[in-house]
């Protein structure tokens, strides 16, 4: 057998192998004459898909994506498994392994099962007719007349004649090219795929074996903690990177277990014996730093003007002909601004991250969920070729979306490459909440309005979305990279609506960041739909018209359709306008909205992910503004599900979440930091506070798998704002909705029903 990497033949024992893969840029006998630490090398747009077949007839199988509790490990077995013709638990999925996996970008927009599944169910099919093939030689029997499965291979008319896939692999050494076209198997043909398995993930979780990196300890690990700037949470305007003005090394001399201070630039790290002695010098060391408070008012009062002023430049979606002239000749204008906060991801436990660093060599254990990026980061900070360090994907605190994972990783790194030891790092709750890149605040601007006849007539939406790409933060204060804006064209996530309105622009203001901020849950298509879907439902009110009914009439997509008839039934939908009579007199009323999306990535051509839509059912006490949600029922449509227990959990966390966004969450500031430091200054939902979910999950055998990671979300500030107009009769328009918002919501309209 042809050697190949050391690594490699680790993991999948020694013995016969079949491998199938796109990976391989030269043929075997090349790649096999090369050093094992070269086989990073290879050329980033070669990388695929990989699978193996080990001689004992396992299958292990790589992914670059990685699993952040959506139960993705599991949906990529049940996939491998079905085409490939083995029991379920026979399939091992590597993840996020920058050693083993390819590298197929981070984990983000829903995009594993919809994009990077693919090749790898190719690969697991052409594997399975490879043994096909080799039965075919050994029976001399033409492949037509074979089968596969349960990881044998045997004659159709015979299946006493028959060989296993291990038996079939013993001695064979195959590499070769990915073939797109190859046959995959029917739905009819499917063991595992759209069924209920049983995430594997979680025996080990229970059982408290090593899973989370929090709990990895290596022989020899010392414990490092940071000190970060106190411009917490800033961005490109703040001195992050030539801020540091001094550091008194003395105040810690007297601590006991210091083994060094680490001080690069503005990066400063103290690595200790124990994780309580590195914590005491942490907050005992005194640093000077220079003075800024350039923030502007980033409270609740003062976003929407923040967000107005802030630079940006126009990008146009679409621009119909004759807009302006539509604009100009409405009957009924309906011009709205929506905002959207700044939230955390509000990881429950801070971010943590192992590093081992020597010369030559860099290995980091972490929760990133973009290792081959965070690789090439780890590589610039210390100064090493991205073939000499290796990210070692490990669970960790949930993000969706981008936490502090990668700068604790960072931070590790640097301090171990320090004192040429293991070296662990936590950060603090305070670390994590201020530091954490934020999801961004959004100003969306709808102009538009009705004509004589009660259509729409045009519409007009900009959206700006400040947001940049968050670059690993200890790059930027150990002055490796500097701190600079990264505009990202991310804000134009839905922002396009699906409904067939004449004459519509839609502009997307890329704008530089105020704040750290990146991609979060939902990015800009949450706040994008909370400004189409509320905007539609009061042109539904004005027009006098059921909320529902309206929406079709300029909605034309048979699944968007097929999923808003079978919600309606869901929640038994009464048709009728909104908010059909005052309740003046009542001190709790209840209000019911709707509201439909689906998620549209831009990066992505043709992509989109999974249609949603949600009938909201809610009470709110007049009296104190608290708005209770009793019941949200969520009809989605996510193709063919893999896994539908998986669907369903993501569905309900995607309930939940949004509700706590939608309601409770924002960030806080001063004019130099992030202040929501802690759970006392970002509440989020309580478990008392949860609202009855009621899920129905349409399933399209034969359509392609969507991504059901964020669709569901995407409603949910439309849905939750109309049920509050129909219970109320006004309109929230920016998030969250607070019960001060609400009674001052209650005050302006008795305000203006005093002065008519």
């Amino acid at each position: 057998m042809s050697r190949l990497d050391v690594t490699r033949r680790q993991l999948l024992q020694a013995g016969g192998l079949v491998m199938v893969s796109s990976l391989l840029p030269t043929s075997l006998s090349a790649f096999a004459a090369e050093p094992a630490a070269k086989a990073a090398d290879l050329p980033l747009d070669r990388l695929d898909s990989f699978i193996s077949l080990t001689a004992d007839g396992r299958v292990t199988a790589f992914n670059g994506h990685v699993d952040l509790g959506t139960g993705i490990r599991t949906a990529l077995a049940q996939i491998v498994a079905d085409e490939i013709g083995v029991p379920f638990d026979r399939v091992t999925m590597i993840l996020g392994d920058t050693r083993r996996t390819p590298d197929q970008g981070p984990t983000i927009a829903s995009a594993t099962l919809q994009v990077t599944s693919v090749p790898l169910r190719q690969a697991a099919a052409q594997l399975r007719q490879l043994l096909l093939q080799l039965a075919s030689g050994a029976f001399k029997l033409p492949v037509e007349q074979l089968r596969a499965e349960n990881a044998r291979v045997y004659a159709a008319a015979n299946p006493s004649i028959a060989l296993s896939y291990a038996e079939l692999a013993h001695g064979q050494d195959l590499h070769v090219a990915l073939d797109k076209k190859v046959r995959l198997k029917s739905v009819a043909e499917s063991r595992y795929v759209g069924k209920a398995i049983a995430r594997v993930d979680i025996p080990a979780k229970v059982r408290g074996e090593l899973t989370y990196v929090h709990d990895l300890r290596l022989p020899g690990m010392l414990h490092g903690r940071v000190v970060r700037p106190p411009y917490i949470g800033a961005d490109s305007s703040a001195p992050l990177g030539n801020g540091l003005l001094s550091v008194d090394k003395g105040s810690i001399a007297h601590l006991p277990g210091i083994v060094k201070l680490v001080v690069i630039n503005d990066f400063i790290g103290i690595v200790a014996e124990r994780e309580e002695q590195a914590i005491a010098a942490m907050r005992q060391l005194k640093t000077e730093w220079k003075p800024w408070a350039g923030l502007p008012d980033l409270s609740l009062d003062g976003l929407h003007a923040a967000l107005d002023a802030n630079p940006k430049t126009d990008r146009v979606l679409r621009d119909d002909p004759g807009v302006d002239a539509a604009l100009a000749a409405l009957q009924t204008t309906v011009n709205a601004d929506y905002v959207w906060p700044y939230h955390q991801h509000a990881s429950i436990g801070p971010s943590c991250a192992v590093a081992d660093v020597k010369p030559g060599r860099a290995e980091v254990w972490s929760g990133t969920q973009n290792p081959h990026d965070l690789r090439k980061d780890i590589a610039r900070l210390l100064g090493l070729p991205p073939a000499q360090v290796d990210i070692n994907r490990m669970e960790a605190s949930g993000c969706y979306g981008r936490n502090c994972a990668d700068d604790v990783s960072a931070d590790a790194a640097l301090l171990s490459q320090a004192i040429g030891r293991p070296v662990r790092v936590q950060l603090m709750r305070e670390q994590e909440s201020g530091w954490e890149p934020k999801g961004t605040g959004q100003l969306i601007r709808v102009r538009g309005g009705l004509d004589a006849q009660g259509q729409v007539a045009a519409y007009e939406l900009k959206t700006s979305y400040p947001s940049n790409n968050a670059v690993t933060l200890p790059l930027v204060l150990a002055g490796k990279v500097a701190n600079r804006a990264d505009v990202q064209q991310m804000g134009d996530r839905t922002a396009i609506p699906q409904y067939e309105y004449p004459n519509m622009r839609v502009v997307c203001q890329d704008a530089a960041p105020i704040v750290r901020a990146s991609w979060m849950r939902g990015v800009s298509a949450l706040p994008n739909v909370f400004a189409h879907e509320s905007w539609i439902d009061e042109l539904a009110w004005r027009a006098g018209q059921d909320p529902i009914a309206f929406r079709l009439r300029y909605l034309k997509d048979p699944r968007a359709l097929a999923l808003i008839d079978a919600l309606k039934r869901q929640a038994d939908w009464r048709d009728g306008p909104a908010h059909r009579q005052p309740r003046s007199g009542e001190e709790v009323v209840s209000g019911r909205g709707f509201a439909y999306a689906r998620y549209f990535h831009s990066k992505f051509p043709g992509f989109g992910a999974a249609w949603a839509a949600w009938v909201c059912d809610l009470s709110v006490n007049r009296r104190s503004g608290q708005i209770k949600l009793d019941k949200i029922f969520v009809a989605h449509d996510c193709g063919r599900m893999i896994n539908p227990a998986g669907v369903r959990h993501q569905v309900h966390g995607n309930v939940i979440q949004s509700a706590s966004r939608v309601l409770k969450e924002f960030v806080t500031f001063d004019k130099t930091a992030v202040t929501s430091l802690d759970w006392g200054g970002y509440p989020i939902l309580r478990f008392d506070e949860l609202p009855q979910v009621d899920i129905q999950l349409l399933d399209y055998p034969d359509e392609a798998p969507m991504g059901a990671g964020e669709s569901a979300s995407v409603p949910s500030a439309a849905a939750i704002a109309n049920a509050l107009f129909d219970a109320l009769g006004v309109r929230l328009r920016e998030v969250p909705f607070t019960p001060e918002r609400v009674l001052n919501a209650l005050a302006a309209r008795s305000e203006q029903e005093k002065k008519r």
